[in-house]
């Protein structure tokens, strides 16, 4: 008999883990801090004779930042007391609030990603955050933060077994320690001595860097996590190189040389240029600079170690330097792909990868990645875990001229030449066409675009048409998918292809809604109500 404990997702009202509030304060703090210096920072810089701390000395200050953080870890401790969660068969409930008492609940059979999220802090000692993504309106998700990365997991896959179709038999098992059985329950760490236990564990482990680094823990849950098979992994030095020859970066290289042919040419003195810069923008400056380091830290951040597999839960995404996430999402929640091909990467023909899936929202690009630079077949891949069938006896060659073919090639429906007057460089390398299970729409002459809708994903159907393009006899077709960083618009249409492709649109939509399977897939092929092997 084994003594490593069986983790099992709460059926029962449970709190999250007691480190919660230190875990989580720390943002609260940060923005403090960042508006302090908001406020100050300018008149430090253009040499005014406040002195702030003449106004307000040193022990003044020491007190105040006390005061402040023991209101801010009250605040959080309180939220934590107040916040519960627990499981159904299939409703994720979550109710909080310390005035006013909110309770939200997360339909598995609106399921749409389970992500389990580990910042830095929590990462060292063994905690994650975990996300559950559902279709609906904006934050429509649920959040827990944080557990013990044991029971995260146990109730990842849980959830992700719920959501499939599945139930879990509770009868009594002759093992006390058998996955599944009541006796092998292990709830979130609720005192001060299983808190001491955890750490301790969490203190030996620091020993193992490897262990940190990588994220995850030998742990027993009481449902095992599916089966994955790897199907890519993106190496580092492609992800450096490919940042390397982003826009932004060749920004950075461009300002020393602009800087040389003023300085040697035009006479300009750049130290008093910059001098003036920085002494009456320096706001302005600080956040275009910190924009810079945003985008180069989000790409190897987020880019780091990506790894992309699949199981009979669905896809599984693994990425992260400093904060790893690791995403699971279930078959047929991809509403829409985008294939993006920078200029500078059409040399070495790499790609990069995006997807929509309900629930991530406009604002979430990091996580919308399903590859961050891929190579041609690697791309195709990626297209074939969330599409495996494009309803075309060629999907290759009709890919291979969606991304690089140009006017009529495969089949596509192309701009017509009035398009040249408002689209003068691009107009030839604009296309569309439909598949039988899918709808693509390519653009761009020296950055390639382009969009994988499947027709059963389609949310809805526009058409548009300024007075420009409606004297010129054109139209743009816009399929409406959920928020997200993809946007598929099939621009420049001629008015009658357009009409005609709305209305096809709409029918091979309504067509493949019928022929969807049912939200729970593992019900769907026949096994439900089975039994998961132990863990």
């Amino acid at each position: 008999m084994s003594d490593t404990p069986v983790y099992e997702a709460p059926r029962e009202w449970t709190r999250l883990h007691p480190v919660s509030p230190l875990l989580g304060g720390w943002a609260v703090v940060g923005a403090v801090f960042a508006y302090f210096l908001y406020q100050n920072m300018p008149s430090w810089v253009v040499g005014d004779d406040y002195d702030f701390l003449d106004e307000f000395p040193v022990l003044w200050v020491a007190i105040a930042a006390v005061i402040g953080f023991a209101a801010v870890l009250s605040v959080s401790y309180w939220q934590w007391r107040r916040t519960e969660f627990r499981l159904g068969d299939d409703t994720v409930y979550l109710r909080q609030g310390i005035v006013t008492r909110q309770q939200r609940q997360a339909r598995l059979d609106r399921l749409q990603a389970v992500d389990v999220v580990q910042p830095l802090l929590a990462r060292v000692f063994g905690f994650a955050a975990l996300s559950i993504q559902v279709a609906g309106g904006e934050d429509s998700s649920v959040e827990l933060k944080f557990l013990r990365l044991g029971d995260a997991e146990a109730l990842r896959n849980e959830i992700l077994y719920l959501a499939a179709g599945l139930k879990r038999e509770r009868q009594n098992q002759q093992d006390p320690q058998a996955p599944g059985e009541e006796g092998a329950h292990v709830a979130p760490a609720s005192s001060l001595r299983d808190l001491r236990a955890h750490l301790g564990e969490r203190a030996e482990a620091l020993g193992r860097p490897e262990d940190i680094l990588r994220g995850t823990e030998t742990a027993r849950t009481a449902i095992a996590a599916a089966v994955e098979r790897e199907v890519y992994k993106v190496p580092t030095g492609r992800l450096v190189v490919s940042t390397l020859l982003s826009g932004p970066a060749l920004l950075v290289i461009a300002l020393p040389i602009v800087a040389g042919i003023a300085v040697l040419f035009f006479h300009l003195d750049i130290v008093e240029a910059v001098g003036a810069i920085v002494g009456t923008s320096l706001v302005a400056m600080l956040g275009a600079l910190g924009a810079l380091f945003s985008f180069f830290w989000t790409r190897l951040n987020g880019g780091f170690g990506f790894t992309a597999g699949i199981s009979e839960d669905g896809l599984r995404l693994r990425h992260g330097l400093m904060e790893t996430r690791r995403q699971t999402v279930p078959p047929g929640r991809v509403q829409a792909i985008r294939l993006h091909q920078p200029l500078l990467w059409r040399w070495t023909d790499w790609w990069r990868v995006t997807i929509n899936v309900a629930g991530y929202g406009e604002d979430s690009e990091s996580v919308s990645v399903l590859h961050p630079v891929a190579t041609r077949q690697e791309a195709l891949t990626a297209v074939w875990l969330v599409l495996p069938d494009l309803g075309d006896p060629d999907p290759h060659g009709t890919l291979g001229y969606a991304m690089h073919g140009t006017g009529d090639e495969g089949g596509f429906l192309t701009s017509p030449p009035a398009a040249r007057r408002v689209d003068p460089w691009q107009w030839r390398f604009r296309g569309v066409r439909a598949t039988e299970r899918a709808l693509l729409i390519r653009r761009g002459r020296w950055e390639k675009e382009l969009f994988v809708v499947p027709h059963e994903r389609t949310q809805s159907l526009g058409l548009s048409q300024g007075p420009i393009l409606r004297a010129l006899g054109l139209a743009n077709v816009e399929v409406h998918s959920t928020s997200g960083p993809v946007t598929p618009i099939a621009a420049h249409l001629s008015q009658e292809d357009a009409f005609a492709l709305l209305d096809a649109q709409a029918a091979r939509a309504r067509a493949g809604r019928r022929r969807q399977t049912p939200e729970q897939w593992m019900a769907a092929v026949g096994l439900d109500d089975a039994v998961v092997a132990d863990a």
